[in-house]
C-alpha cells in the first residue's frame, strides 16, 4: 500500500493527495460522497421542522421520499437493519402509548410514531452513511466546531467497534465460566445487567486511556493542520436545498387535504 502524500504533493502513482483520499462512489451509494456536513444539516433542518407537525400525512410524506434514498445511500442491509431496530421499536411504543393513553385515537398514534420514524431516519442515514474522519473534518472546517469536541466525536465513533468486540468478549468469558441462565428468565435479566456494567467498566477504562493519550499528543489545544481538506461542492448544497422543499412539500400536501395538525395550533 502506498503512504498518503503530504498535502499538495503526488504519490508515486501520480494521484494528487485528495485523488489518494476520494473514494469511489456510484449511483448507488451516492450519499457517501455528499460532505458529512451538508448531511447533517439536512437531517438537522427535517427533524426541527417536523416537530409542530403531529398528523400522519405530513411526517409520511417525509418518511417515503427518506426512506426512498435508502437504495442509494450505500449502506449494507444488515448494518441498517440493525441500527433501525431500536427506532422501530420506539415507534411501534409510541404509537401503542398514544393509541391506548391519547386523546385523538388511532389518528394520532399513527402521527406520533410515523413521525418519530420521519425524524429519525434521516438523522441515521446522514450518521451511517459518514466516516468518521470525513465527519470530523467536515464539523472543524465547514461547521466550524471547535477541535476538542469534533475530536471526542470521532474517537466515540471509532471507539463503537471496539465496543461491539468487547461485548462478544464479555460474553464468551461468563459462557466459558457456566454463567447461563438456562430456562430462566430472571437469570437471564441478571445475567444482561452484569454483561451491561462489565462493558459500561470496560468503557470508562478505554475512554479514561484515549482521553489521556489524546491530551498527551495535544489534541485540542490549538489549530491543528489538516490531512485533506473538506470540500463543499454543488451537491451539497442541493441536498440541504432539498430537505427545505421536501418540508415544505409535506406541509403543503398535509394542508391541501386538511389533515395539517399542529403540535401549538
Amino acid at each position: 500500500m502506498n503512504p498518503v502524500p503530504p498535502v499538495g504533493q503526488v504519490d508515486r502513482t501520480g494521484r494528487t493527495d485528495e485523488q489518494a483520499f476520494r473514494r469511489p462512489v456510484g449511483v448507488r451509494s451516492w450519499l457517501l460522497g455528499v460532505n458529512p456536513a451538508a448531511k447533517l444539516i439536512a437531517a438537522l433542518v427535517i427533524s426541527f421542522g417536523l416537530i409542530p407537525a403531529v398528523d400522519p400525512v405530513t411526517g409520511g410524506v417525509v418518511l417515503a421520499v427518506t426512506a426512498a434514498l435508502v437504495p442509494f445511500s450505500g449502506i449494507n442491509r444488515t448494518t441498517l437493519l440493525v441500527l433501525s431496530v431500536p427506532f422501530l421499536l420506539m415507534g411501534a411504543s409510541t404509537g401503542l402509548v398514544n393509541l391506548l393513553y391519547g386523546e385523538e385515537g388511532a389518528s394520532g398514534a399513527l402521527g406520533a410514531a410515523v413521525r418519530l420514524l420521519a425524524i429519525a431516519l434521516p438523522g441515521l442515514l446522514a450518521g451511517a452513511s459518514s466516516d468518521p474522519t470525513d465527519l470530523a473534518d467536515a464539523l472543524v472546517q465547514r461547521l466550524r466546531v471547535p477541535e476538542r469536541p469534533a475530536m471526542g466525536v470521532l474517537a466515540a465513533l471509532r471507539l463503537v467497534p471496539l465496543l461491539a468486540d468487547q461485548w462478544r468478549t464479555i460474553t464468551l468469558a461468563r459462557r466459558a465460566r457456566g454463567l447461563e441462565a438456562g430456562r430462566s428468565p430472571a437469570a437471564a435479566l441478571s445475567i444482561f445487567f452484569g454483561r451491561v456494567f462489565a462493558l459500561l467498566v470496560r468503557a470508562i477504562r478505554t475512554g479514561t486511556l484515549l482521553a489521556t493519550a489524546m491530551d498527551a499528543r495535544a489534541f485540542g489545544t490549538g489549530p491543528r493542520s489538516h490531512a485533506r481538506t473538506s470540500r463543499w461542492r454543488v451537491a451539497d448544497s442541493l441536498l440541504v436545498v432539498s430537505s427545505v422543499l421536501l418540508l415544505g412539500a409535506a406541509y403543503t400536501v398535509s394542508a391541501r387535504l386538511g389533515t395539517l395538525s399542529l403540535l401549538f395550533g
